[in-house]
């Protein structure tokens, strides 16, 4: 990696601590302040680190990065609708991320003997956030939601694949990542629509944590991977 991509990936780190810092204290104005620039930051890193490395871009985890930003900004202000604006920029951000991952899975090699016990559990945990959420969640919204996390779900089942095709810690890499993502969009489901506000320690911080944590988990495990 070259002196651009470290300060990126420093910048990143920094920003990070001081979004999670005013999560932790429950500060929302600041951590509103700090939020656009998280992902941002890393894909910088992701771009200068590739390049340096003498790699290909990768376009679609670079859409994958672009449309998490994004449905990060849409979260920052209140309201139903733009909570929904922001899962539709995410569900996009899911989709892509498959499509980073399809690549790299060898169909033929994968063992579908733990492939589909894995998303029975994945769709039985989306289920139960779901059911314990929908007592306060719009009605309009509580399908929606579920499909959210079955498109999520998804992502993480196309991560294991990745995993069963490439048995190495970059993959493992990329798939803890996703199940961070996975965690933190449960989390944050309970967080806005669960009856009990004090269900999750450190609500914007357990949010956050997990889904930084994920998302550079996943670009750091893709890095490695495509080299």
């Amino acid at each position: 990696m070259t002196i651009v991509s470290y300060i990126f990936l420093a910048l990143f780190v920094a920003a990070s601590g001081v979004h999670l810092y005013h999560s932790w204290i429950d500060e929302g104005k600041k951590r509103a302040v700090t939020k656009p620039m998280l992902l941002i930051f890393l894909l910088a890193y992701y771009i200068f680190a590739a390049l340096a490395a003498g790699e290909k871009l990768n376009t679609v985890l670079i859409v994958a990065i672009a449309t998490s930003w994004l449905g990060d900004v849409l979260l920052i202000p209140k309201g139903n609708g733009w909570f929904t604006a922001g899962g539709i920029s995410f569900l996009i951000s899911h989709i892509t991320f498959i499509l980073v991952y399809v690549p790299h899975i060898d169909f033929s090699a994968v063992k579908w003997y733990f492939v589909a016990p894995l998303a029975i559990v994945y769709l039985a945990i989306a289920l139960k956030i779901i059911l314990a959420v929908k007592k306060n969640t719009p009605k309009i919204m509580v399908v929606p939601m579920y499909l959210y996390l079955i498109a999520n779900s998804t992502m993480n089942i196309f991560a294991f694949m990745q995993l069963l095709s490439n048995m190495n810690a970059a993959a493992l890499i990329a798939y803890a990542g996703a199940i961070l993502f996975f965690t933190s969009d449960c989390t944050l489901f309970l967080v806005r629509y669960h009856e009990k506000k004090d269900i999750i320690f450190k609500r914007h911080f357990t949010v956050m944590l997990t889904y930084l944590l994920g998302e550079a988990l996943i670009t750091v495990g893709m890095l490695m991977l495509d080299k």
